[in-house]
């Protein structure tokens, strides 16, 4: 909570190291769980990031920080993350649909 993604997500988002722009997650470890906020390329504030979720939950993992299978808590909601070297990355949690809608494809080129 201590980081101003709000403002520190735009800025290294577009920051010239990543020229295909970057998602940005803060990650803060308490009790052998995982409270992540995430900053997702052109969209800004996420509720929820499978994508970062498991991503940081492998390297907390590696590191040694945390253990499998790991809490993973987003504004969202929270997630389970499973890992082991050489297995593949196992998510478990709740699904919400959130948005319905059209476009005119024709309008986009």
């Amino acid at each position: 909570a201590s980081v101003p993604l709000d403002r520190l997500g735009p800025m290294i988002e577009v920051d010239p190291l990543f020229p295909e722009k970057v998602n940005v997650n803060v990650a803060h470890i308490e009790d052998g769980a995982i409270q992540l906020r995430v900053w997702e390329r052109g969209v800004g504030l996420t509720r929820a990031c499978g994508t970062g979720a498991c991503a940081t939950a492998v390297a907390a993992i590696k590191r040694g920080l945390v253990n499998s299978p790991v809490q993973v808590s987003l504004p969202g909601g929270s997630l389970t993350i499973s890992w082991h070297e050489d297995q593949a990355i196992q998510m478990q949690g709740p699904t919400t649909y959130v948005f319905a809608g059209e476009a005119d494809w024709d309008q986009f080129g």
